[in-house]
């Protein structure tokens, strides 16, 4: 069976905004709550949870982000079509 996944994110159309929210994970705020506060897509009401995922279900650059982290570990930013990316492996 292939590896699944499961990781959350927080996506926003700005780098710099990126490296801000990568501050606050990094002083300890919650990551789902900024990901309902940040986020630009749908995943935002479910606190950045994308779900269980394989290889070849997201754009590559996020892909080898994603299955590079341990769990509990969360990426840095990371440039797709769709914009700016963090990250949270949970599974």
């Amino acid at each position: 069976m292939a590896e699944k996944i499961r990781c959350s994110h927080i996506l926003v159309n700005k780098e710099s905004l990126a490296r801000e929210i990568m501050e606050k994970i990094k002083k300890g705020e919650s990551f789902g709550k900024l990901a309902e506060q940040f986020s630009l897509d749908g995943s935002r009401k479910r606190g950045g949870d994308l779900g269980y995922f394989g290889r070849g279900a997201m754009v590559r650059e996020f892909e080898k982000a994603a299955f590079s982290l341990k769990k509990g570990e969360v990426s840095g930013i990371v440039k797709t079509q769709y914009g700016y990316h963090i990250i949270k492996r949970i599974d």
